[in-house]
């Protein structure tokens, strides 16, 4: 069982930046494909961001492209989100998820979850 625990969440002016981490515990980290999604008040949950298992691929949603990088340090067993130019429709709780062997896409199924951290943007 992989466990995620996010961090680095908090609030932030719209045009800030935030880091958020996920560590995970499995030794095998390097074999999951690492996702952020994100959901709003009222809203679905929506993939945010992705990154293969293998070769470094990386996929976003039309509306964090250009500001928001997901890397990864399998060193660490941690995978990051980097937020630039905030805007408050960002705020959310925002999850990391795992798959072992994916690609990272948005619709692939993700088989772990973390338990979410918050992200407030105010105006």
């Amino acid at each position: 069982q992989v466990q995620l625990v996010e961090s680095g969440g908090g609030s932030a002016q719209a045009g800030g930046s935030l880091r958020l981490s996920c560590a995970a515990s499995a030794g095998t980290f390097s074999r999951y494909a690492m996702g952020w999604f994100r959901q709003a008040p009222g809203k679905q949950r929506e993939f945010v961001a992705g990154i293969s298992w293998i070769g470094g691929s990386t996929y976003y949603a039309n509306s964090v492209k250009g500001r928001f990088t997901i890397s990864r340090d399998n060193a660490k067993n941690t995978v990051y989100l980097q937020m630039n130019s905030l805007k408050p429709e960002d705020t959310a709780v925002y999850y990391c998820a795992a798959r072992l062997h994916g690609q990272g896409r948005g619709l692939d199924p993700y088989d772990h979850w973390g338990q979410g951290t918050q992200v407030t943007v105010s105006s």
